[in-house]
């Protein structure tokens, strides 16, 4: 199972074992160089054996306020800190992590394993479970490499993916007997086999009565301040630190606030594509004017059409869950040549789910929240019951409509103010860890290389999730963050039409790439799976880029990439 993971982990492994539990673990260094942060960390004293996954970015302040309380420690790292924290907080111990992370913390004298995940799930964290026993990992091709897992397709999920614009929530997966911790969980095995477990943080997106009297210039200062605060943390390593530079308002303010603190000379990666079917395939020239006002040491990366096969082939290996974006192969490319120069990087996915970038927030704007559902399901659903009748064989269809139901379910529950606000919380609390965030994590992590999302600093989103939705929706959206960047950005960065990390050749399918998807939908795999209504393949394959998802997403891709990820997976 560790082997799988030698790409997340190149520099270093370890195995466990006491009892009925066993430990593996792959390292990728970047706090504490030394051996003595190898894991699994065991830690005789307390008697505890941990695997940790992540960055936890107060560690210094945290091992300081643990010495005061009298532990001891013999390595310099953030790994042995997050033990030593369950030595002392016990199963609390996540209120004090401030950063991205999964842990497993095995206890010697009562046999218990503890599994948490970071609160906004940065970090993945999958389980396996049958009859007395459980496995889990970062990575769901971990799992399938352990055995004895139950790789039938579920018809649930598999809705969600066709409707919730390839999102599945959690805890479920694509496969019936893999399912994902759920972020901001803390859940505990027992030795006798029973379970419990809690969610430690779910921020309110209501607005506070001591902030009722702040002024736009008041929510801008305070904002900037908790985003200079998170941008620092994440300059913690023992290696350097780069930027992800898209030339957008979000990394190009990372990029900004990090000179502001002095850094110098810093690491800047930008990629582009060739131009296809009339569209643009880069955005070198916000990316270039950024660059040279803060005199990075800029990296760019261009990319020919006719070179996407062979790394989409590698991104979908990649996957630990079918996701549809073209992103996969733009940061699989990137991340390729980045980890050639650094290990670690900053990048700005995140500000459009928390601070109100996408299309579809103006028209939950003054909408009730019965209504909201609609609305939002207009702008941002792939399909309702009937789409899926069309394309699913009968034997595949789920009751109901899940991806509708989960969403109208998610915009109902208490805790957010407006609809706006409901809207913002189900994209920042599931489809911001289950689309871009498990995107960057899977891509960079394929190749050794560690990102890290400031817009998604907890004490950053609980800030932005009690500011005023008015604020968020400006200017076409994310108007209070675009007011911080005028007083620091060129305006030309902030004063233009929202882009993409755009791959031309997979929004609009032909050549080399249509012949794949073909082959992958015609596969004897795939017709023995029959997932799809043969006559709805066909029209999609007789008229490949006519059907689009409201978010323009290429509708025979969704098909494609599922049934590639499947058959790459060795899934029969």
């Amino acid at each position: 199972m560790a082997a799988t993971m030698s790409d997340r982990g190149p520099d270093d492994s370890g195995v466990w074992s006491q009892g009925a539990t066993a430990l593996g673990h792959r390292r990728l260094k970047i706090i504490d160089l030394s051996a003595a942060s190898g894991q699994p960390l065991v830690d005789p004293a307390s008697g505890l054996t941990g695997v940790f996954n992540g960055c936890v970015y107060n560690y210094r302040e945290l091992r300081e306020e643990l010495q005061a309380r009298g532990h001891r420690f013999f390595s310099s790292g953030d790994s042995e800190v997050v033990v030593k924290a369950y030595a002392e907080w016990g199963l609390d111990f996540v209120d004090h992590l401030v950063g991205m992370f999964a842990v497993a913390i095995s206890e010697r004298d009562t046999g218990r394993l503890v599994l948490a995940r970071d609160r906004l799930g940065i970090k993945p964290l999958y389980v396996a479970e049958s009859p007395g026993v459980v496995r889990f990992a970062s990575t769901l091709p971990a799992l399938l490499a352990g055995g004895g897992v139950d790789t039938a397709i579920d018809p649930v999920a598999l809705a969600h993916y066709l409707s919730f614009h390839s999102i599945v929530p959690p805890p479920r997966t694509i496969l019936r007997g893999v399912a994902k911790l759920p972020p901001a969980t803390v859940r505990v095995y027992e030795a006798d086999g029973t379970t419990h477990e809690r969610v430690y943080w779910d921020p309110a997106f209501t607005r506070r009565a001591e902030r009722a009297g702040w002024s736009a210039r008041d929510w801008e200062d305070t904002l900037l301040e908790s985003l200079t605060t998170a941008v620092r943390r994440r300059m913690v390593a023992d290696v350097p630190v780069g930027v992800l530079l898209s030339g957008g308002l979000d990394s190009s303010l990372v990029v900004a606030l990090l000179a502001e603190q002095g850094q110098r000379g810093l690491a800047t990666f930008s990629i582009g594509f060739d131009a296809v079917g009339g569209r643009s395939g880069d955005e070198f020239v916000y990316s270039d004017i950024v660059a040279k006002t803060f005199d990075t040491d800029h990296h760019q990366i261009r990319v020919a059409a006719r070179d996407l096969l062979p790394p989409l082939e590698a991104a979908v290996a990649a996957m630990s869950e079918p996701m549809v974006s073209h992103d996969c192969v733009a940061f699989w490319l990137l991340s390729q040549e980045v980890s050639r120069h650094v290990k670690v990087v900053q990048s700005g996915q995140g500000a459009d789910e928390i601070l109100g970038g996408y299309h579809w927030y103006p028209p939950l704007a003054g909408v009730d929240r019965e209504r909201a559902v609609e609305t939002y399901a207009k702008a941002f659903l792939d399909r309702d019951a009937a789409g899926l009748a069309r394309v699913l064989d009968p034997a595949w269809l789920a009751d109901g409509d899940p991806a509708r139901e989960f969403v109208a379910a998610h915009l109902a529950r208490p805790g957010a103010q407006t609809a706006v606000d409901a809207g913002l919380r189900i994209d920042t609390q599931i489809m911001l860890t289950d689309d871009p965030v498990k995107r960057v994590d899977n891509m960079t992590m394929a190749h050794g290389l560690e990102a890290r999302v400031p817009f998604l600093d907890h004490e950053f989103v609980e800030l932005a999730a009690t500011c005023p939705p008015e604020l968020k929706l400006a200017q076409g959206g994310k108007g209070v963050l675009k007011e911080i960047g005028r007083r620091v950005l060129p305006h030309e960065v902030i004063d233009r039409p929202k882009g993409y990390f755009p791959v031309p050749g997979l929004t609009h399918l032909e050549g080399k790439l249509l012949d794949r998807v073909r082959d992958a939908l015609h596969a004897p795999a795939a017709r023995h799976r029959n997932l799809f209504r043969t006559e709805y393949v066909d029209a999609l394959l007789a008229d490949p880029n006519a059907e689009l998802t409201p978010l323009n997403g290429n509708k025979l891709w969704q098909l494609g990439l599922l049934e590639m990820w499947l058959q790459s997976h060795g899934i029969d």
